[in-house]
């Protein structure tokens, strides 16, 4: 029995990102990668991992995760049980509400009323709503009700974070969370808190988290699609660009993926204009938000810089 080497992917969403946001969204991206490999390089579990790369990225206002009206979502690829919370407010940390949904109830998915009712009693504490909404996203929703303005324009720069992850013992887990988008229907829900579209994780194959145009995803089930070209021997890269490529051409949806395999290789592909990604595996460090761009550095380098306020 040879154990594992861990890995760990991270997204911090698809789509556009402003020139001034980038380095913020890079080094948010960095930050999470580390401190979930940090548990992983420990003995810590897979989910242990993605639920702390995303609490990381959800306390980070460089994305919208964390933010107004939440969705989450997290899967234990060891046994496929998955917790989920959507329309959630006043919770800095959906994605811990929705590990609780997973391991303190029968249930999948808690939306809405319920979910806070569900937090209180778990002891969560609430924070109120004005605190978690970032002066971008005031602003924006203000352009938003400008009668000439174009939301799609401003949902090209929305922040839905993920992370997958496979441990030393072979376990695999992912965990996808968002603040939504702005300006929508009231009462929708996107496919991020759905099982199998936002995110998806299996130990007989692997784990994957998504992030994009959510009718589209939730139309193509992408994070399961993904699994299953996977099932059928494509690796995790091949795996993900057909899975875009599908969805682009059957729907006219664009997104982006992370994706780890159960022997440990990883993809983090995209077809929008940009995604920020990082992963460590082999104690190196890989990250980029530019398609072809991929930095590399040695974790120790990266958590020196780190620590040196990048």
């Amino acid at each position: 029995f040879s154990r594992m080497k861990p890995v760990i992917v991270v997204h911090g969403g698809a789509g556009r990102i402003f020139k001034e946001r980038e380095e913020g969204s890079r080094a948010g991206v960095v930050r999470a990668a580390l401190q979930g490999y940090g548990i992983l390089k420990k003995g810590g579990s897979a989910l242990d991992a993605v639920e702390e790369a995303v609490r990381s990225m959800e306390d980070d206002p460089h994305f919208n995760a964390g933010e107004v009206e939440m969705d989450a979502i997290i899967m234990d690829g060891k046994n496929l049980d998955s917790g989920a919370v959507s329309a959630v407010k006043c919770i800095a940390n959906p994605i811990k509400l929705a590990r609780l949904v997973m391991e303190k109830t029968k249930h999948m998915l808690l939306t809405d009323h319920g979910a806070h009712l569900f937090a209180q009693a778990m002891g969560i504490p609430e924070t109120p709503g004005e605190k978690l909404v970032t002066e971008r996203s005031r602003e924006r929703w203000k352009k938003n009700l400008e009668p000439d303005s174009n939301p799609e324009e401003f949902q090209k720069d929305l922040g839905t974070v993920g992370a997958v992850a496979i441990d030393n013992e072979g376990n695999v887990a992912c965990a996808t969370s968002t603040g939504g988008l702005s300006n929508k229907l009231i009462g929708r829900v996107g496919d991020t808190a759905c099982i199998g579209s936002g995110g998806y994780a299996d130990n007989h194959s692997g784990a994957t988290s998504t992030t994009g145009h959510g009718e589209s995803i939730m139309k193509v089930v992408l994070a399961r699609l993904i699994l299953y070209h996977m099932e059928q021997g494509m690796s995790p890269e091949m795996a993900a660009d057909t899975a875009l490529d599908y969805m682009k051409t059957r729907v006219g949806g664009l997104g982006g993926v992370i994706v780890v395999n159960n022997s440990g290789e990883w993809a983090a592909r995209f077809s929008t204009k940009q995604m920020s990604w990082a992963t460590v595996k082999d104690d190196q460090l890989h990250y980029g938000i530019y398609a072809g761009e991929r930095h590399t550095k040695p974790v120790d380098e990266a958590l020196r810089s780190e620590s040196e306020g990048f």
